[in-house]
């Protein structure tokens, strides 16, 4: 498997009921958290009318990130094009790109929440296909090569030229994916790469092995490319030292995150409501076809090698930011996956652990320096008599099983 990266995404879901400002603040302090970790990437979402996801621009949320930080890259998790003028998501998405000193990715989606659509008077059915064209107009005002004219059903260009062109030479588009073919389709189409958003549902993660091959076909259609490094699969994860400790800190604030949003919200009622937290826990962690990793680092392992088996391969591993644990245990959550899982899954740890067997299991240069000391200090009386007495104690100046007198035991010293 080759080296993965790692990120978050931050959609954002957090429970009704804390001060807006303090919220956000602590997502800002999140992100650095993050980088002082070594993650390599962080998206956040645009959403309006759940009640619990408060970030409406991730543009502007991730122009305060890039004022606190230096090297993670900043991801549109996602932009709903539909929502917007292609020309002013251009136009901010060049400035935040600036801003962020080249740090940007460009994530864009048709739309999460039909609430959101409804409240524009958007038909669902059109969202995709908006999305679409709007990639491919971004496309060509980010080129820049000449002022052109656009007209379509719900915006128009005049003579269009961005004033300013991206920091970067070619900066990252990426699409979410669901469970259907059209992420993938527009990614093939347009060169992006992948949010795969749906390997949190059953469903999702069964349609991950034939996902790539739609994004494989559209960029044959097209004339252009894609690559699997920039696939990014989503999985919600908790992590602690004890498979016991995980599910007792996870446990009440996942309950809540189902019963109330995912199901009380999103699908109206209709859904598994969990009567206690561990039957929350049982059934989205630890049974078959189970999406959520709550445990141990080892058990985060475990379950993103098998996703890269189960999908041939992809780029990046995207946690997804929730609220099932206090921040304190969400936070040491994070720090255990850098520390433990990063480094085991890109084989950081090999080279350390064959160099700890050589040591062991080869142990004649070791038993040469303890023959050169022991010549030392044959050579000076004291130091002799020091020695020899703490081997009499059980206290081997040379360690267990040497002698600094190999050839005189004590018993003929006592004789």
């Amino acid at each position: 498997m080759a080296n993965l990266r790692f990120g978050a995404f931050l959609a954002p879901h957090h429970p009704i009921g804390e001060h807006p400002v303090l919220q956000l603040q602590s997502d800002l302090e999140f992100v650095e958290h993050l980088e002082k970790l070594g993650y390599h990437e962080f998206w956040c979402g645009e959403h309006h009318s759940t009640g619990w996801e408060v970030i409406a621009s991730p543009e502007l949320f991730l122009a305060a990130a890039a004022e606190r930080t230096n090297r993670i890259m900043l991801g549109t998790g996602v932009i709903s094009l539909p929502y917007h003028h292609p020309f002013m998501v251009a136009q901010r998405m060049v400035q935040l790109d600036h801003q962020s000193h080249g740090l940007v990715i460009f994530g864009s989606g048709p739309g999460a929440l039909p609430s959101d659509a409804h409240t524009l008077g958007l038909d669902p059915v059109l969202l995709r296909d908006r999305q679409d064209e709007a990639m491919g107009v971004i496309r060509r005002l980010f080129a820049g090569e000449e002022r052109f004219s656009y007209e379509s059903d719900w915006f128009s260009l005049n003579d269009a030229k961005l004033h300013i062109r991206p920091l970067q030479e070619n900066m990252e588009f990426a699409v979410a994916s669901m469970v259907s073919p059209s992420g993938m389709t527009l990614a093939g189409k347009h060169e992006a790469g992948v949010l795969s958003i749906g390997s949190m549902t059953n469903a999702g993660i069964r349609a991950l092995p034939m996902q790539w091959s739609f994004a494989e076909e559209s960029a044959a259609k097209h004339g252009t490319t894609v690559d699997r490094k920039n696939w990014r699969i989503v999985i919600s994860w908790h992590i602690a030292e004890t498979r016991e400790k995980a599910r007792e800190q996870a446990r009440d604030g996942l309950m809540l995150h189902n019963n109330e949003y995912t199901v009380g919200t999103l699908a109206g009622g209709e859904g598994t409501i969990y009567k206690t937290p561990d039957e929350a826990v049982d059934n989205v962690a630890f049974a078959d076809e189970s999406t959520a990793v709550i445990g141990t680092p080892d058990d985060l392992v475990a379950r993103i090698r098998e996703l890269s088996e189960l999908t041939g391969g992809f780029g990046t591993v995207i946690g997804f930011v929730h609220d099932w644990a206090n921040r304190e245990d969400t936070l040491r959550s994070w720090d255990q996956v850098a520390r433990y899982v990063i480094p085991e899954v890109n084989g950081m740890l090999d080279d350390m652990r064959e160099s700890n067997k050589f040591v062991i299991e080869n142990r004649t240069a070791w038993k040469r320096a303890g023959e050169a000391i022991a010549t030392k200090i044959r050579e000076n009386e004291r130091a002799l008599a020091a020695a020899e007495e703490d081997e009499e104690r059980g206290r081997p100046v040379l360690g267990s099983g040497a002698r600094i007198n190999p050839g005189v035991s004590n018993t003929q010293k006592e004789g």
